[in-house]
């Protein structure tokens, strides 16, 4: 077991706080081994004061086998668990062993045993991190090999279709995703790499990678394009009807560079919840505003006792239940909207945010901080 520095540090100020007892002669801690394969074993960490060579194991030290007057054991224990024990010796020509002094070392001792047991728990969390990080390297190691073969096909029916074939939008679209997806794959590929830092600045970031490539300046209404073709894509599949925007207002048209492709998606989780969660049949749509965008159905309202815990991490309504999913999406999306310094809310019924829109069903409203023309 690998003991971290501040663990070392703490036993080594624990010793050393018995230097002023003059009946002592020498304490040594030992940490309790296990090798797979051999017996377990007592192995010498730390001991008071620094005879300047390491110890031997108390099953390799012979001279330990002769039982004596002078020497105490005190074992580290947790639980039925023995991690480790502190032997003491005593001057032969003192006292020995008086019960202040065995009440000290008794203290000492467990407060070892408890650090002792906290650094074994760290290890074992560090070694299951360390096996979840192979675990992703080796899953984006192999995803890259069919998504690449996905681009390989999109591009090679792309040059077989020509410019004004009706299904051209379609093979461009399947371009944008595999774009996407390789994205994520990266920042799965960051998460999966023991020598990065994940700060909480950051947590957003890699579990959500921008949608631009850098250097690629671009619009709010292109960024937003692909997406909006999607749904309406899915709506057709689905036998429902789809509402676009055919407004698009001043901010639309501004750059999203600095935005780092947050709005994107922001409105990708909003949509995906809207087809997810709203029953076949109803209609859904994305209107743009002003200050922001609404996305609606015409769905089951969601019921009051659920609205303030709807945008809460892992939370699933009576509906959402029923449906795959992990709660993540609303989530997220209100997380993204307050990193660029806007809102999200559930807006019952559609029709308070817009007087055009539906009398029943649900409304999620992103306000944005726009910057007006003077």
């Amino acid at each position: 077991m690998e003991l971290s520095d501040r663990f070392l540090n703490l036993v080594q100020k624990q010793l050393s706080s018995f230097q002023a007892d003059e009946q002592l002669s020498h304490i040594v801690f030992y940490v309790a081994q296990s090798i797979p394969g051999k017996p377990p074993s007592l192995e010498a960490i730390a001991q008071w004061p620094d005879l300047g060579k390491t110890l031997p194991s108390v099953e390799a030290d012979s001279d330990l086998r002769e039982p004596s007057p002078y020497r105490r054991w005190y074992p580290l224990q947790e639980g039925q668990i023995i991690l480790g024990v502190l032997r003491v010796e005593c001057l032969p020509s003192s006292v020995f062993w008086p019960d202040s002094l065995d009440e000290k070392i008794q203290s000492s001792a467990l407060v070892l045993a408890h650090c002792l047991s906290l650094e074994v728990e760290r290890n074992k969390l560090i070694e299951e991190l360390s096996q979840h990080r192979k675990q992703i390297s080796l899953m984006v190691h192999q995803l890259r090999n069919p998504l690449s073969a996905l681009r390989t096909y999109a591009e090679l029916l792309l040059r077989r279709l020509g410019p004004d074939n009706r299904n051209l939008n379609l093979v461009e679209g399947v371009l944008t995703e595999q774009a996407q997806l390789d994205r994520y794959i990266s920042g799965l590929e960051i998460l999966g790499s023991s020598g990065t830092p994940i700060s909480q600045g950051d947590q957003a970031g890699l579990l959500l990678p921008p949608l631009l490539p850098e250097g690629v300046d671009s619009t709010f209404r292109a960024l937003l394009a692909p997406l909006i073709d999607r749904a309406s894509a899915t709506a057709k599949l689905q036998g429902r009807q789809w509402q676009g925007p055919s407004y698009w207002p001043d901010w639309s048209e501004q750059s999203c560079q600095s935005n780092n492709g947050a709005l994107s998606e922001i409105l990708a989780n909003l949509l995906e919840n809207a087809f997810r969660y709203s029953p076949l049949g109803c209609t859904l749509g994305l209107r743009m505003l002003d200050e922001g965008l609404v996305v609606w159905d015409e769905g089951t309202e969601i019921p009051i006792h659920e609205r303030e815990s709807i945008f809460n991490r892992g939370f699933r309504g009576e509906v959402g239940k029923k449906t795959s999913g992990s709660g993540l999406g609303l989530a997220l999306a209100k997380d993204l909207v307050k990193q660029i310094g806007g809102s999200l809310e559930l807006v019952i019924p559609p029709r308070l945010v817009n007087s055009e829109l539906p009398k029943k069903g649900n409304a999620f409203l992103v306000k944005l901080l726009v910057e007006k023309d003077p």
